[in-house]
């Protein structure tokens, strides 16, 4: 991991850096930890073929709520059996590596794209833990990693974002850059965003894991109308539309203008000339990079 952050692959993640410590040890966390419980929820968010501009994980109600209600659940039945019991429960970016565990607590095994692919549910899962003062009865093994020799996930990256397999540079990452990035979109990806306005799935589509009929997984999870917009939809959406559509989704996290200018940027990427009146009129948006995307999205529809 320290290899990976002094490469620069973590880009803007500051948690990666500023927390390492803790989510390479348990104990930091939760003193004389023993046991790591990893929870795992499929998701679908669709169809298996079809082509929407948000990430599957991301179209219905964002997956942190129904993790921190399970593991509040969880960690209510287990202080009812003993209430000196010590927890630490986390989802993402929290002091523990999620993946990590959930490989080596044998709910499947990290592929050459980096994300966890389980035997049941393919890569179409997200992940918490739970990290408790108690040593079990038994424990679940690690399984083997049975890529083999498949590179489908790394050809398909938009962006070549996988240095080596397994290991992803964020600062070449669409996923990265449409959630997490508030800063402007570097000039060299923005051609390669294509359909994506917020996450990408492209090394997920292709995975064998992932071919068949996708998870049913939470049903409060299931897609809401914003997940089902277009990009231009998105990028047309006024601050009320935004507020009302994307509360309690994924896409509060880039907000409403970080949407837009995501959506102007793929509306250039993908070349979709009808576009231009709309994007004619974000040239005078109130925010900056809104502004700026737009102005780039006509730059390439007239040249």
């Amino acid at each position: 991991m320290q290899r990976w952050i002094d490469n620069g692959y973590a880009a803007g993640l500051t948690a990666m850096r500023t927390r390492m410590t803790e989510r390479l040890d348990p104990a930091t966390v939760v003193p004389a930890a023993k046991t790591v419980i990893v929870l795992a929820i499929p998701y679908g968010g669709g169809e298996p073929d079809d082509e929407r501009v948000i990430a599957r994980y991301a179209r219905g109600r964002d997956y942190h709520y129904a993790h921190r209600d399970r593991m509040r659940a969880l960690r209510k039945y287990l202080l009812a059996e003993d209430a000196t019991l010590r927890t630490y429960a986390c989802v993402d970016a929290g002091a523990a590596m999620e993946k990590a565990w959930a490989e080596r607590a044998g709910l499947g095994f990290i592929g050459k794209n980096g994300l966890l692919i389980s035997n049941e549910h393919g890569s179409w899962i997200t992940l918490s833990l739970m990290i408790i003062d108690r040593a079990l009865d038994a424990y679940d093994s690690p399984r083997p990693r049975l890529c083999d020799s498949c590179r489908r996930c790394l050809d398909a990256c938009p962006t070549q974002a996988f240095p080596s397999p397994g290991v992803l540079d964020a600062r070449r990452c669409l996923a990265y850059h449409t959630v997490e990035n508030h800063d402007d979109v570097p000039p060299p990806l923005r051609s390669r965003l294509g359909a994506h306005v917020f996450g990408c799935d492209a090394c997920q589509e292709v995975c064998p894991f992932n071919c068949g009929a996708l998870p049913v997984g939470d049903p409060r999870q299931v897609p809401r109308p914003i997940g089902l917009l277009g990009a231009a939809e998105l990028a047309a959406l006024s601050p009320q539309d935004f507020a009302q559509l994307a509360t309690g989704t994924p896409m509060r996290r880039i907000g409403y203008h970080g949407l837009r200018r995501n959506a102007c940027l793929s509306l250039g990427a993908t070349l979709q000339v009808e576009a231009a009146p709309l994007l004619e009129r974000l040239t005078n948006d109130e925010d900056a990079g809104v502004r700026e995307a737009a102005v780039w999205a006509l730059q390439r529809l007239r040249y």
